[in-house]
Formats: structure tokens, sequence, C-alpha cells
């Protein structure tokens, strides 16, 4: 592990020990592997809108220029850079191991904020009901053999996805936390979502002040690697939950 004073570069994730020394009531994580200067733009938001005890920890994957994200770092912002790059799964994992808060946002690169999203998400944590709360979600379309997801709105759910996505560090780690063999991101949130609901986590979908940018991670992904990589996943999820009605929230 080396740092240059303003920021830890490491060649493997492994040899990350910790992320802050600090404490703080909420992290939030970014996952960011190219396109640093639209990821700058999405933590310059965080930044505006987040309460101001809101840590923020970016994690850069793989060997790019990463200053537009050291550009960012402050009191309160942490840039580690895995030279050698980690899959989505192991990333996400490390974020929740190292968390510096109870409370860990996974946050999109391409999500923007256009208002304070993360306070009316910690007042729901405070009701003790919730193990993930998150801004897109839904419920697992069980007429279609679980193979999709449906958008309900508001509420509670089977699923919320990594766009933006809060969760209690503790719930998450005692439902073994994203799986290390999700390389690529998609699909990885919902096969955590059902690792949460089997252990009778519950999740709530909110209505938040966010937007959606231009998403690399899908967009500009190659797309044989970005379709194999979330059959992989879906795969996973078909083989290890597909049937498992009672682990589904009530249908509405």
């Amino acid at each position: 592990m080396s740092s240059n004073n303003r920021y830890i570069t490491v060649q493997r994730i492994g040899d990350i020990r910790r992320i802050s020394k600090l404490t703080y009531p909420v992290a939030c994580g970014l996952i960011v592997d190219g396109y640093a200067e639209d990821a700058a733009k999405s933590i310059q938001s965080l930044k505006l809108f987040a309460p101001s005890d809101t840590a923020i920890a970016i994690f850069a994957s793989g060997d790019f220029d990463v200053e537009p994200l050291a550009n960012e770092i402050d009191d309160r912002t942490i840039l580690i850079h895995i030279k050698g790059g980690v899959g989505w799964g192991e990333a996400a994992n490390n974020l929740l191991k190292f968390s510096p808060a109870p409370i860990m946002i996974i946050m999109d690169p391409s999500t923007v904020l256009t208002g304070d999203a993360i306070t009316p998400m910690v007042k729901k944590f405070e009701e003790d009901a919730w193990s993930v709360v998150g801004w897109h979600g839904g419920l697992i379309n069980v007429e279609d053999e679980w193979r999709s997801v449906t958008d309900v709105g508001p509420g509670e759910v089977d699923v919320i996805f990594s766009y933006f996505m809060a969760m209690k560090v503790e719930d998450a780690l005692g439902a073994t936390g994203f799986n290390i063999r999700a390389a690529y991101y998609r699909n990885a949130d919902i096969e955590f979502s059902l690792r949460v609901r089997q252990g009778y986590g519950r999740l709530l979908q909110m209505d938040l002040p966010l937007e959606q940018a231009r998403h690399h991670g899908y967009y500009d992904t190659d797309p044989e690697y970005r379709d194999a990589q979330s059959k992989k996943t879906y795969d996973r999820i078909l083989d290890r939950f597909r049937g498992k009605n009672e682990i589904l929230v009530p249908r509405r």
C-alpha cells in the first residue's frame, strides 16, 4: 500500500487495510472503473446535497487516470486506487467490510443527486424495520419464473438496485454480502437483495431526489462481456432462489 499524501494506491484489493481512521453516521461508496470526469460530477452532487457528516469512499478500479477523482478529495472524501482492478462484488464487499459508518450507501457513478436523498433514508433506518433502503427496485416476477423484476413503485420490495442503495452494514454482512463471483455489477444487486430476504431482512423502495446520467457501466461496456457476466449472475440467482417464494414479500 502506498500513498501520495492525497490518496492510497494498491495493486490489489487485498492490500487495503482500512478506508478511514474516522467514523461517520453514513458513508457513500462508489466503484469507478473509468470515465472519471463523469464520476466526479456525481461526487460533486453528493457533496452539494448530502449532510456534511456523510463520508464518501471512492474505489477506483483499474489502471486509468484518477486525477479527476483525486481533485474531489477533502476531509470526508477518500480515494483508494486499486490499479490491478477488482470485480464489482468484491469491491462492494470491501466497502462494507471497511465501512467507516454503520450505514453504507452503494452509489453508481452515473447517479446524480438533485436534493438531499440521504436524510430521508436515514430516517427510515431509525424505524429499525429495514435492512436495505433504496431508489429503484421491485418485485420478482414469479409469473415469469423469476426471470425479471417488476417495478411497482415505493414500498416494501424483494429487490433494490445499486443505482443508490443504502444498507445497515451489520445486516448486509450478516447476509454474507455480495457474491465475489459477480465480476460485473449487473444482477449482483438482485442476488444480494435475495440473500437479505432469505435472512429475513426487509427492503424498502423510496422516491428520492436523484437522476441518472449516462450509465457507462452498461452502455459503454463490451456487449459480449456485459451479457455473459450478467447471465452468469442471473443463472446463479435462478439456481439458488427460484421457487423459494416464501422469501418474497406479498405481491402488490
